[in-house]
């Protein structure tokens, strides 16, 4: 106990445990099994350059959790006003020349031939670190944040999802509001501001259509979601392939590297969105449960982290990460099986994609980071 102001506190410090194995076992193995599915769904194009740079992805992220996993919270906690306004910049830098337009949204910039950057996927790791100071870092005895920290948590939260508004990239403002909802939850703020939250995104979602920024096949998505038999060679393609080619997986799959549907290319963007669709064609549904019980078992471990950190603003901090990391594998295993709109979102740790690999991966070593920060004795 620290005597601070006349009152007596607990006070977390840098001294640090050991590290959540299991977290990072799940976190290898749901890695290594996106690598194998990554390479069955790119094999016959007889290009390998998708498989290695996703497998230095892999490697790089793998480096980066570790690092990440044994550095103190408070250090982190002292860059994060620079990360925010790092990311902040690199959302507006996509608007600009530098950004190019992949699958109808503008949020890539191009760092050399071949490789490409996203934004927004830094910016869910330093949202998480940042609104987590106002929501977590408790003055004057307080058990909950005040409305001064809540507000200053939803400004925060407002510039990078406004700035994603604008590329159009629905599935990561959704992933983001998701964050942001975990976070208040996590905090024990007021439930009235996750009506308020949500009384914001309608008021967004209404201000996006009278600006024309929700684009027609946005639009046809949903109308796809609520008549999955309307279109089916054209909005509602995806879906209908999807769904296919999970069904001819049977119980135990065909076997990996002999997907069909997959392999004879009717399921666009088998390695990235829809990257579930090969391990269910492949694996078949025990395959694919296995991948999807790894994913609830790391968000339990997640959830278990949150709930007995030394400082609220672990907490916090994990409650986002949490949310993020939820949110987007049940959106993406949900559109693959008609249950959510095609929004674009990749499963975390699993699909294709260098950028969203190696932010999942920091994800898990803040987990990390938080679970062995142990509080200071009094």
């Amino acid at each position: 106990m620290i005597a601070v102001g006349g009152r007596r506190r607990i006070v977390w410090a840098p001294s640090l445990g050991a590290s959540d194995r299991v977290l990072t076992v799940l976190a290898v193995a749901l890695s290594a099994a996106g690598l194998l599915l990554v390479w069955s769904a790119t094999r016959m194009t007889g290009d390998h350059a998708l498989l290695v740079r996703q497998a230095v992805a892999v490697a790089g992220g793998l480096v980066l959790m570790w690092l990440v996993s044994r550095v103190d919270l408070r250090v982190l906690r002292a860059y994060v006003p620079a990360a925010y306004v790092l990311a902040v910049l690199a959302l507006a830098a996509v608007l600009s020349p530098l950004g190019v337009r992949v699958n109808g949204a503008h949020s890539w910039i191009v760092l050399a031939p071949g490789v490409r950057f996203q934004p927004s996927e830094l910016a869910k790791v330093t949202l998480a670190l940042a609104f987590a100071v106002p929501l977590g870092e408790l003055r004057d005895g307080r058990r909950r944040p005040g409305f001064g920290g809540v507000v200053l948590a939803l400004a925060l939260a407002a510039v990078p999802i406004g700035l994603i508004a604008l590329q159009p990239d629905v599935g990561t403002m959704l992933v983001f509001a998701a964050m942001v909802a975990g976070a208040l939850l996590v905090s024990g703020a007021p439930k009235r501001w996750l009506l308020v939250l949500a009384a914001g995104a309608a008021g967004a979602g209404a201000t996006a259509w009278q600006l024309g920024l929700v684009r027609p096949y946005q639009l046809e998505r949903l109308l796809v979601l609520a008549n999955p038999a309307a279109d089916p060679g054209g909005a509602g393609y995806n879906a209908a392939q999807a769904r296919i080619a999970i069904g001819s997986g049977g119980l135990y799959g065909k076997g990996l590297f002999n997907g069909e549907q997959t392999a004879g290319h009717f399921v666009p963007e088998r390695h990235t969105d829809f990257v579930f669709t090969v391990a269910g064609e492949e694996l078949g549904f025990a395959g694919a449960a296995a991948i999807v019980l790894a994913l609830c078992a790391l968000l339990w471990r997640g959830l278990s982290i949150a709930r007995d950190s030394a400082s609220p603003y672990g907490a916090v901090l994990a409650g986002a990460l949490v949310s993020w990391i939820g949110f987007q594998a049940f959106v993406n295993v949900g559109m693959t099986v008609g249950l959510t709109p095609i929004v674009g979102v990749p499963l975390p740790f699993v699909s294709y994609g260098g950028s969203a690999t190696v932010a999942g991966l920091v994800a898990v070593g803040l987990l990390q980071a938080v679970h062995r920060t142990k509080p200071m004795q009094p």
